[in-house]
């Protein structure tokens, strides 16, 4: 039994009808690497839950404390059936890029059986249209829910589920699993009663620590920054978002990132990968005629978690930072968008992640899900322009990994976008490669397609530049 934190719970409680946060991971493979060139769906099941002891996340559902007097639980689920968590498609023909495309946004927009633990993947097939994959190619699309895992534990599940050798011995049946049963009535409301006695007086200590620093942050941050983003322009991706979900996305060269870096000196690979986010937003704007003058502001989550912590859950907090969408030089923007990550770095720093996540994790669950019951019933979060995206980026290993001897080719993913903040932009590096992945509403954006070209003339644009190949 394991209870969720704060940050963990709000993803529950600010769920609405239509907006279900989940991450799906999305995994192409090559079976030729394959012992016979054929991988059967039975032993992909088996390897599955051959596996399932590496996380608690495969076999544990959730249990809500009634009226939410405090954070929910992570139980065993003892009716645990591997059959309704991994399942098999194929695409049509032709079977190409657009198909699956539309494939993956559908799985994505459908919610999790939360009376189950909270997972799902589709194994598909029939990929023999996609341009650069190899024939017989199949893919698997792994959703989990939010709360359950944030970029670093989906990381950790990628190596739970995979090899560094193609010929790994093949996966055998683990030992008996028994569930842990759920404490009574008396020891459940002993919990609850602890943890609301000693909750206050945790979130006052929380505030009485972080909250001079964070005035210090802010001041330092507006007289130290001029390029920080002070308010957000009304786009196409700020309103009511529908039930329905869009993806796409372009793979990269993760080398070619690296090369623009290298000229101008204190640029990261993330500044690049958002100035060529704002080079896509810049251009598709323009085309449609709806580029804001004042500059668009994205979040950007950044991990809090430490190098001792493999604990599922969520360890984030948001920067918030401008794109610089309103400058027309690409040189230029990557360099303010460098001095402005540079700058809102060294002031975040100046709150440590211990106390960013105690303050996160003490807010009372009574508070949280009433805040949910209130976005979502009186419409808030389209009122409320925080950003025009999310842009966040999740390094993978840079060696290739097999599953059950089928070659891992690239990660891509869909992240949950919600009202008032509609495109969610995924940077994910494997193995050489670096691929920027679109979730949107398909209300606000029917020509996903669109934008996710301009992504590659943003990185052309770049090259052009800086007189590069």
């Amino acid at each position: 039994m394991r209870q969720l934190s704060g940050l963990d719970s709000a993803f529950i409680y600010m769920e609405g009808e239509g907006k279900y946060n989940h991450l799906t991971s999305v995994y192409l493979y090559d079976q030729s690497t394959v012992k016979r060139g054929v991988l059967r769906f039975k032993r992909i099941l088996d390897h599955i839950e051959s596996r399932l002891s590496r996380s608690p996340v495969f076999r544990q559902k959730l249990y809500q404390v009634p009226f939410s007097v405090d954070y929910p639980y992570w139980v065993d689920d003892a009716s645990f059936d591997i059959e309704f968590h991994v399942r098999h498609i194929a695409l049509p023909k032709p079977g190409d890029w657009r198909q699956f495309c539309i494939q993956a946004a559908r799985i994505h927009s459908r919610p999790l059986d939360m009376s189950r633990p909270a997972w799902e993947m589709y194994v598909v097939e029939g990929l023999d249209n996609i341009k650069n994959l190899p024939k017989g190619s199949f893919a698997i699309i792994a959703k989990y829910h939010h709360a359950a895992i944030d970029g670093s534990t989906a990381i950790d599940l990628l190596g739970a589920l995979h090899d560094l050798d193609p010929a790994a011995p093949s996966s055998t049946s683990e030992e008996d699993w028994r569930p842990r049963a759920l404490p009574g009535p008396v020891a459940l409301f002993s919990r609850v009663l602890y943890n609301n006695v000693r909750q206050p007086f945790r979130l006052a200590r929380s505030l009485a620590v972080t909250f001079p620093t964070l005035g210090r942050m802010a001041l330092s941050y507006r007289s130290g920054n001029e390029g920080a983003a002070t308010s957000v322009p009304q786009t196409r991706f700020n309103g009511k978002v529908s039930p329905h979900r869009v993806f796409d996305g372009h793979q990269f060269k993760l080398a070619t990132f690296k090369k623009i870096k290298e000229q101008v000196p204190g640029v990261t690979v993330n500044d690049v990968v958002l100035a060529v986010v704002s080079g896509a937003l810049r251009r598709f704007l323009l085309q449609q005629q709806e580029l804001p003058d004042q500059s668009l502001v994205a979040l950007v989550p950044i991990s809090t978690r430490s190098a001792s912590q493999r604990d599922p859950g969520n360890q984030v907090t948001l920067m918030s930072c401008s794109l610089v969408t309103d400058e027309p030089d690409p040189r230029e923007r990557l360099r303010r968008i460098s001095d402005i990550t540079r700058a809102s770095k060294v002031t975040m720093d100046a709150v440590s992640a211990r106390q960013m996540t105690e303050l996160q994790h003490n807010i009372p669950s009574v508070t949280l899900a009433l805040a949910g019951r209130l976005v979502n019933g009186m419409g808030l979060g389209a009122r409320t322009r925080l950003s025009n995206a999310v842009i966040t980026n999740v390094p993978g290993p840079q060696q290739p990994l097999y599953f059950c001897g089928a070659r891992l080719l690239s990660i891509w993913g869909c992240g949950p976008v919600i009202d008032g903040v509609g495109l969610l932009v995924l940077a994910s590096s494997y193995n050489g490669t670096l691929c920027l992945s679109l979730s949107s509403c398909r209300g606000m954006l029917p020509d996903i397609g669109n934008l996710a070209g301009y992504l590659d003339a943003a990185c052309d644009e770049l090259l052009a530049a800086f007189k590069l190949e």
